[in-house]
């Protein structure tokens, strides 16, 4: 797929009048290529979505992106490194050191925290963008968080979704997750399916249960984009060595909103507390019944949490 800006590429999406891009690569870097989408109108105010651990950027629903982008958002969402169609990075992780990385211990990750939100200041560069809307959902909103920490002159605005500060006293695993996570789900297609369904019954929203169909419908289109067993490990390394964000978050002046679910059991929503407490004048989201999804029904609730907090940027 050749590299192209994403208004060559523009269509429009007839039923929705929103300008859809074709995914295109953008090389970042020398060995790191990013695929991503546009919705909307380049003309209209920026806003980066971030997806969590191991998620291709078609977690982000194309009809939510749609809805963002009838609000004045110029959309683009993008596969992480070793997610999707962007590119996999050397680096092999072995459980022991997940386990040893569980427990406290220094370990060597073959990337951090800090590299994943390079990639996406990197993204908006390639898009020649100068500063953008971000928002992240789980291991995104700990990148989204890392950005307006180390790039401040790029963010209008941050929205951070059932995420975490990155202390290991706040947004903990439910205990009853533990065989999921830790269990090989085997190889092929199949083998994730089962894996994938299993777990999103576990951490679903159960307000708003999805049901068989469609729990499979995204695992198996989840898969066929492109999954990266040793990728995931290697993100999930990256999660477990980041630092605690909280003291230098208390200096973030951007608006900020943290939204999180009270059903949460993958990441417990003293994680979405406490960020919202290390973030200035940030307001703090609790969503009734909502676990660790985007359920089509709070489509709504997070455009308008996004838009207001944007509202409350400065002008660009």
């Amino acid at each position: 797929m050749a590299s192209r800006t994403p208004q060559q590429d523009g269509r429009t999406d007839d039923a929705h009048d929103v300008a859809v891009s074709e995914e295109l690569l953008a090389p970042v870097r020398p060995d790191l290529e990013l695929c991503y989408q546009t919705f909307g109108d380049p003309d209209d105010e920026p806003l980066l979505l971030v997806m969590g651990l191991g998620g291709p950027m078609t977690w982000w629903d194309a009809e939510l992106c749609r809805m963002l982008a009838r609000r004045g958002f110029y959309v683009v969402r993008y596969d992480n490194r070793d997610t999707g169609r962007s590119s996999r990075m050397p680096g092999r992780v072995g459980r022991t050191a997940l386990v040893r990385a569980f427990a406290g211990t220094k370990v060597r990750a073959p990337y951090s925290m800090a590299d994943l939100a390079g990639d996406a200041v990197a993204l908006l560069d390639h898009l020649g963008v100068q500063s953008a809307h971000l928002a992240g959902v789980s291991m995104g909103g700990m990148i989204v968080q890392t950005v307006a920490i180390a790039e401040p002159s790029r963010v209008r605005s941050v929205a951070s979704i059932m995420s975490t500060t990155g202390k290991r006293t706040v947004g903990w695993q439910h205990p009853s997750l533990l065989p999921a996570l830790i269990a090989r789900a085997g190889a092929g297609r199949e083998a994730y399916v089962r894996s994938s369904e299993k777990m999103w019954q576990l951490i679903g929203s159960p307000a708003y249960p999805q049901t068989e169909e469609e729990r499979r419908a995204r695992a198996e289109e989840t898969f066929d984009r492109g999954v990266s067993a040793h990728g995931v490990m290697r993100q999930m390394l990256a999660i477990l060595t980041q630092p605690d964000r909280a003291p230098r978050l208390r200096a973030v002046t951007a608006p900020a909103v943290v939204v999180h679910g009270l059903a949460d059991k993958m990441v417990h929503v003293s994680g979405g507390r406490a960020t919202a407490r290390a973030l200035p004048g940030a307001e703090l989201l609790l969503v009734d019944g909502m676990g660790h999804d985007m359920p089509p029904a709070l489509f709504e609730t997070f455009v308008a949490a996004i838009r207001r907090t944007a509202d409350r940027a400065r002008p660009a």
